[in-house]
C-alpha cells in the first residue's frame, strides 16, 4: 500500500467515528444540556425578568396571533394556539432556553407548513415570529456554550431553508434576512456570554488570588515568629549549658554522680542547640537580617520606654500607663508582648497618622493586659491614611502571638473614630 493509500485510509478511519458521533453529539447538546447558572446576584432577581420578558413579548404576541389569523389564514383556533407558542417560549427561555428554543422552531415549521396567506406574505417566518425566534436564539446563546449556540442556528437555518424549498408557491422567501438576524443575534449572545465567562473567572482568580496571599502572608509571620522564639529558646539553652559546666567547679569534692548528671545535662543542652541551629538555619533566608543583628537579643517591655520615645520623636502624641506589680515574665510572653505593642504602635503610624495614642500595659493575677488605642486621625490626614491603607502582617502577627500563647485577643473601631487593640496574656512558666 502507497503512502497516500495509508493517508486517505487514516483519513477515513477518523471522519467515519466523527460522522456516527454526529447525532449522539447533537442529542446531548440540543436535548439533554443544562444552561449555565445564574450569577449568584442574578436570581434573586429571576421573577422579575420573567416578568419584565413578558411584558416586552405581549404587544408583539398579540399581533402574531392576529398575523396568523388573518394574513396566514390560519383561523380563530389554530391561530391563537400557533400564535401564543413563540411569546410565551421566550418568556419560558429565562429559565429553560433550549426547550424555548425547540418550541419556537416546531411552531415556525407549524404555521409554515398550515399557512394559506390571502397576499403574498413573508415565509417561512412571520415578521413577529422572526423577532420571537432570533430572542430565543439570543437566550441560547446567553445561557449555553457557544457550540450549542451555532448547532441551533444552523438547524434554525437549514428548517427555513427546508420549508423554503417546499414551499408551492412560495411566498416572499425572508431566509437571508432571517439568517442575518439570526447569525448576528447568536454572535451577540456569544460574545456577552464569553465576557460575563471571563469576568466569572477573573473574579475567581482575584478571590484565590487574595486567599493565597493571606496564606502566604500568615506563613511568613508565624515564621517571624518562630525565628524570634528560637533565638530566645537557643539563649536560654546556652545559659543552661554553662550552668552545667561551672556547676562542678562550685561544690568542694562533688561526687561522681553529681558530676555525671551535670556531664548529661550539658550534652542533651549542647545537642538542643545544635538541633535549634539547624531549625534556625531553615527558617531564616538568603536575605534575612544582618549577621550582627541576629545575634542581638530579642526585646522585652524592658524597652517599652524606648520604644514609646521613638514614636514620640515622630511627633505623635503617646500616654503609657502601667498598672499592677512588675514581675518577671516568661521570656515568649515578653517578646510577644513588645511585638504586640510595636505592631500596634506602626499600625496607627501607618494608618491613622497624626492621631493621639495610649499605651495600656496591666499586670494582672493570671495575665499580662495590653490595649494601645488611637484617636481619630486628623480630617487633613484622612487621604494619606487611606494611601498607607493595605494589607499587612500587622493584626495577623498579633493574633498569631496571642494565639500561640493561648491568650485572648480582639481589635475593632471605638466611638469617636479611633481604634483599639486589645490583647491578655497568660503569666507564663517564667512568673
Amino acid at each position: 500500500m502507497s503512502g497516500v493509500d495509508q493517508v486517505r485510509k487514516g483519513r477515513g478511519g477518523r471522519i467515519g467515528p466523527a460522522l456516527r458521533a454526529v447525532p449522539r453529539t447533537l442529542r446531548d447538546d440540543l436535548w439533554r444540556a443544562r444552561p449555565d447558572p445564574l450569577p449568584p446576584g442574578w436570581r434573586d432577581w429571576q421573577p422579575a425578568m420573567v416578568l419584565l420578558v413578558a411584558f416586552a413579548v405581549f404587544p408583539t404576541g398579540i399581533l402574531g396571533i392576529n398575523q396568523a389569523i388573518w394574513q396566514y389564514g390560519l383561523g380563530q383556533g389554530p391561530g391563537v394556539v400557533l400564535g401564543s407558542i413563540p411569546p410565551l417560549a421566550v418568556v419560558y427561555a429565562v429559565r429553560r432556553p433550549l426547550p424555548a428554543w425547540w418550541a419556537v422552531t416546531v411552531t415556525m415549521v407549524l404555521i409554515a407548513v398550515l399557512a394559506k396567506p390571502r397576499s403574498p406574505q413573508m415565509y417561512p417566518w412571520t415578521g413577529t415570529g422572526l423577532a420571537l425566534h432570533a430572542a430565543a436564539l439570543f437566550v441560547l446563546a446567553l445561557r449555553m456554550r457557544p457550540r450549542i449556540a451555532a448547532e441551533a442556528l444552523a438547524i434554525s437555518v437549514l428548517v427555513g431553508a427546508v420549508c423554503t424549498v417546499a414551499a408551492a408557491p412560495v411566498h416572499n422567501p425572508d431566509l437571508y434576512q432571517a439568517t442575518l438576524i439570526f447569525s448576528v443575534t447568536v454572535l451577540v449572545g456569544a460574545a456577552l456570554r464569553g465576557r460575563g465567562v471571563a469576568r466569572n473567572q477573573l473574579v475567581a482568580q482575584a478571590e484565590l488570588t487574595a486567599e493565597e496571599r493571606s496564606r502566604r502572608t500568615l506563613l511568613e509571620e508565624r515564621t517571624r515568629i518562630a525565628r524570634e522564639l528560637h533565638d530566645v529558646v537557643a539563649h536560654h539553652m546556652s545559659v543552661i549549658s554553662i550552668q552545667a559546666q561551672v556547676a562542678p567547679h562550685l561544690v568542694d569534692d562533688p561526687s561522681d554522680a553529681l558530676r555525671e548528671n551535670l556531664a548529661g545535662i550539658r550534652t542533651n543542652a549542647v545537642d538542643a542547640l545544635a538541633e535549634l541551629r539547624r531549625v534556625l538555619g531553615v527558617l531564616r533566608s538568603e536575605d534575612d537580617l544582618s549577621i550582627g543583628m541576629r545575634h542581638t537579643p530579642q526585646p522585652t517591655l524592658e524597652r517599652l520606654p524606648e520604644l514609646v520615645e521613638n514614636v514620640r520623636g515622630a511627633g505623635v502624641d503617646v500616654d503609657t500607663r502601667i498598672t499592677g506589680e512588675r514581675r518577671p515574665l516568661s521570656p515568649g510572653v515578653e517578646l510577644s508582648a513588645f511585638r504586640i505593642v510595636q505592631e500596634a504602635l506602626s499600625n496607627v503610624l501607618r494608618h491613622a497618622p497624626g492621631a493621639a495614642i495610649r499605651v495600656e500595659v496591666g499586670y494582672q493575677a493570671t495575665g499580662l493586659a495590653l490595649r494601645v488605642a488611637n484617636t481619630a486621625p486628623p480630617a487633613t490626614d484622612v487621604a494619606a491614611a487611606a494611601g498607607a491603607a493595605g494589607g499587612g502582617h500587622g493584626l495577623l502577627g498579633m493574633r498569631e502571638r496571642v494565639a500561640m500563647l493561648g491568650g485572648e485577643f480582639a481589635d475593632g473601631p471605638i466611638p469617636g473614630g479611633g481604634y483599639e487593640v486589645v490583647a491578655r496574656l497568660p503569666l507564663g512558666s517564667g512568673s
